[in-house]
């Protein structure tokens, strides 16, 4: 059988198929592009690329932005004028923002929020009037670009924003001080009500993700047990999902969800759940969910593993260790892609140390496969 390309390999392995190795990639919004990047690559690590299926043009509302100096720091003030009144939201720009992979910062940060675009219960029906009045138009350039250029060295994936629940709690309300679980509590109606008319305008998105070239759709939510916990998994993001799930397998898409934090608590609402790919599962020290209980929850689904930060805080030798731990822990191998990292850049002692591990990783796995690769490093 000729060696599978990386691409082979991540959508086999997507697919519930077995690939001739692990399959094993960096995201290119967090990678370096040199020498480590290079030999890592050549040893099997393929690239992933997160591009747009569409662009947003907002109709009625005048749109500003301008720089402000707040106690000597210089945010960004972008405000939304309309006839129901004026919301906006102020952000902090490391430097390097706009320059660096994904819009963010030298030291891969994202531009983060000092002021929330939601503040008080007035500003959702403000906010409810730009939703209802924001286009979705078609563009499938980025993707067909990065398709073009990428071939066979990895896969392209359809992003998404955030479902519209994590729309709110990460994005426009915010969860620090509880701010979105107060209002649920004293303001769920306002809150529900902007809710549903999100879901509704993005019915519009989902349908031009279905048409798009790319074969996954990712979801970019960033679900975690504590702040989503099962009683709001179930209300709020389950059935969106499920209206997502039917027009993208209607379309042959397989569906991605950004799942990186404690998912224990949800493990068996997610496996009720539709989607195709639980992505970013951050097994611990960082989650709280081995990989090898995901794969035994979630027999009908694909779990794309971030390799978790914390350990390559450690060094070299603890990545190494950590990686044949992964590998033991994932059964045959077969239901599983390691992400390099889904949140930060990778020293380039730690990529190769990651590569020289799974380069080796032949499928299925079995304990004398791995007890060789770990041979093979301690000469």
């Amino acid at each position: 059988m000729a060696e599978m390309t990386r691409r082979e390999r991540v959508m086999s392995t997507s697919l519930r198929q077995r690939a001739d190795t692990l399959p094993f990639f960096h995201y290119w919004r967090h990678s370096q592009i040199g020498w480590a990047e290079r030999e890592a690559r050549n040893r099997g690590m393929g690239i992933c690329w997160n591009r747009p299926c569409c662009v947003e043009k907002i109709h009625d509302v005048e749109i500003t932005e301008k720089q402000i100096s707040v106690r000597g720091e210089t945010l960004h003030k972008r405000t939304y004028d309309t006839p129901m009144g004026s919301v906006w939201v102020t952000e902090k720009r490391e430097p390097g923002t706009g320059q660096w992979h994904g819009n963010r910062s030298w030291n891969d940060i994202s531009p983060w929020q000092v002021e929330r675009l939601i503040k008080e219960p007035e500003d959702y029906e403000v906010v409810k009037f730009i939703v209802e009045h924001t286009e979705y138009i078609s563009d499938y350039f980025p993707l067909e670009q990065a398709m073009d250029w990428l071939g066979g060295d990895g896969v392209v994936i359809c992003h998404l924003p955030h479902s519209p629940m994590q729309t709110l709690m990460i994005d426009w309300v915010g969860s620090e001080a509880g701010r979105i679980f107060y209002h649920l509590e004293d303001h769920r109606g306002i809150v529900e009500d902007l809710y549903h008319a999100l879901c509704k305008s993005r019915e519009q998105m989902h349908a031009i993700a279905a048409k798009s070239p790319a074969p996954i759709v990712l979801c970019g939510d960033n679900v975690d047990g504590v702040l989503v916990t099962p009683s709001l998994f179930e209300r709020y993001f389950m059935p969106v999902y499920e209206q997502q799930a039917e027009v993208l397998h209607a379309n042959g898409k397989l569906m991605a969800v950004h799942m990186d934090g404690r998912l224990k608590v949800l493990k068996d609402l997610i496996a009720r759940t539709p989607i195709d790919i639980v992505e970013a599962v951050h097994p611990p020290p960082m989650g709280d969910l081995p990989v090898g209980e995901a794969l035994a929850a979630w027999p009908d689904k694909s779990v794309w593993v971030g390799f978790p930060s914390a350990i390559y805080d450690l060094g070299s030798d603890a990545t190494r260790d950590y990686t044949l731990d992964l590998l033991r822990d994932a059964g045959t191998g077969e239901r599983v892609v390691i992400e390099a990292s889904t949140e930060n850049i990778v020293s380039n002692e730690n990529l190769l140390t990651l590569s020289s591990v799974l380069e080796n990783a032949e499928l299925p796995l079995s304990e004398e496969k791995i007890a060789r690769i770990a041979e093979s490093l301690s000469r």
